[in-house]
């Protein structure tokens, strides 16, 4: 073999052994994989083609000129999932614990260009102690490089971010910007500032775990959108999400082959309760109407009184958004709204048509929400909607009481098709409420007051605890059966395919954040 061959190969070697073998084994005892362990996992066989493969880092202070690894600590390129084009970059922790610097963040910055240029989503594996501290400022250029590209990209191809290992200080700030995070419990975490620091300014005791690990940030900040028990899980959670999302915003999401079959689904005509008090689980409903499977939820243990997710309806994909009846009342609260907010622009950004399912009795009353913007963080959610031109389609299958039923996908606010089952209620609020407001005199003037009351919120439940006088307004297009529900939405989704709408001509709107 030619002598320049041998050195190419050597090279290539040394590459791929990254800061050695002592630090892989000490990887593999932390139950974590590889940089190139996570992207051979990921990736389609044989399809990732790597770039920068012997860039090093040019800093010559605290002796990083004695110390210099092929690579910089990121392994960077592209390769296909299921045969389709994706960027990666997997951070190395094995090399200079992963820190970003200079050569680094310019292997990052090369990718994210190379995804947007050619519309192909992006994925950043995070497994980074932070900024180098031995190159200064330019660790931190670095980071804002990688921020404005983040930005940038925004709604214009899809970026997912997988925490496999450590994210702090400022590098969690690129995942934040992202669309979606995944994390893996008990190996991963994410904060602003370290339980030491912590410690120091508030005198608060808390480990790494419980400031930023997985389960925190999937049911408490709500930061991250997936916890996943491994990092297996986590690639494998990664590769299905994007087989519900398009490669970028001028496409539609891929679609699976559907044959039509009976698509009646009887067990929904006997899942709304009698006793309007009761709950019931949405997802009952939502695995009824959508195809075999296929419901992929999101912000699974945040913010529970409301569900998001992908799913497929006759082969295609939608997102889905649907009030819980079974998690405090499915009332809409700050952060619900954010979540569905933020989910609902997500898939506005990439043609995924809206289905929602709407069980609500309102807005969660109480000085903590008020005091804390239930009023501006219900609006985003309403600005979420109201914004979206992909197609929209309600089904509200019990209580649309109040401003929620505005809210919450109705006619008034863009939506194309409203459904309703014969157990809705549309009205301003519960009967309850709204007898006492109403009947107020002659409740307190009757020989008996309680029976008067029961007297008057009966007579109320029976002119506007339903869904008719919507209807005949045309609020409402259709009062289904629950189980012809599937059917209906498959044809009433096939009839928008080809919708088209345009927001008035502006830079963007100014969404209350």
């Amino acid at each position: 073999m030619n002598p320049k061959f041998n050195t190419l190969v050597a090279k290539t070697a040394k590459a791929h052994e990254g800061g050695g073998k002592a630090r892989i084994e000490s990887q593999h005892k932390k139950g974590k994989l590889t940089a190139r362990e996570r992207i051979h996992f990921l990736l389609d066989e044989g399809s990732f083609e790597e770039l920068g493969m012997f860039v090093t880092h040019r800093s010559s202070d605290f002796g990083l000129e004695n110390e210099k690894y092929l690579g910089d600590g990121v392994v960077t390129g592209y390769g296909k999932i299921n045969g389709r084009l994706v960027y990666v970059f997997a951070q190395d922790f094995t090399v200079f614990g992963g820190s970003l610097a200079e050569a680094h963040a310019q292997k990052i910055c090369r990718v994210m260009d190379l995804a947007m240029q050619n519309g192909a989503p992006v994925i950043g594996i995070n497994d980074s102690g932070g900024a180098r501290i031995q190159e200064g400022v330019v660790s931190l250029g670095g980071y804002a490089d990688i921020f404005y590209r983040n930005t940038m990209a925004s709604g214009v191809i899809p970026q997912i971010s997988a925490i496999m290992g450590p994210c702090a200080g400022g590098a969690v700030y690129s995942p934040a910007l992202t669309d979606f995070i995944f994390m893996v419990e008990k190996t991963s975490y994410m904060f602003v500032t370290g339980p030491n620091v912590v410690k120091t300014v508030t005198h608060e005791q808390v480990t790494s775990e419980e400031l930023g690990g997985a389960i925190t940030h999937a049911s408490k900040s709500g930061v991250t959108h997936f916890a996943s028990a491994n990092g297996l899980e986590c690639l494998t959670n990664i590769k299905r999400l994007l087989s519900y999302v398009p490669q970028n915003c001028e496409e539609d999401a891929p679609a699976i082959l559907y044959e039509p079959t009976n698509e009646l689904r009887p067990a929904l005509d006997t899942l709304i309760p009698d006793n309007p008090n009761q709950p019931y689980d949405i997802k009952d409903v939502i695995e009824q109407v959508v195809d075999d499977k296929s419901f992929f939820e999101v912000h699974k243990l945040f913010a529970e009184n409301i569900v998001v997710g992908f799913a497929r309806l006759g082969g295609k994909s939608i997102g889905i958004v649907a009030n819980q009846p079974a998690f405090l009342a499915g009332v809409l609260d700050i952060h619900s709204s954010t979540k569905a907010g933020r989910f609902v622009r997500f898939c506005d950004c990439f043609n995924i048509p809206l289905l929602v399912f709407e069980d609500v009795p309102g807005f969660l009353p109480g000085t903590d929400q008020e005091w804390n913007g239930i009023i501006s963080n219900g609006a985003k959610l309403l600005f979420a909607f109201c914004e979206a031109t992909v197609p929209r389609i309600t089904v509200i299958t019990r209580k649309a009481y109040g401003g929620a039923y505005d809210v919450m996908n109705s006619k008034h606010i863009g939506a194309d098709m409203n459904y309703a089952w014969p157990t809705a209620e549309i009205a301003v609020m519960g009967a309850k409420g709204a007898a006492e407001i109403i009947f107020k005199k002659e409740i307190s003037e009757a020989a008996d007051p309680a029976g008067k009351l029961i007297e008057k919120e009966k007579e109320y439940l029976e002119k506007f605890a339903n869904p008719y006088l919507a209807a005949e307004r045309g609020y409402i297009d259709e009062v289904i059966i629950p189980s012809q529900t599937r059917e209906k939405l498959i044809k009433a989704f096939e009839m928008l395919k080809n919708k088209v709408a345009k927001l008035p001509r502006k830079k963007h709107g100014n969404i209350p954040l």
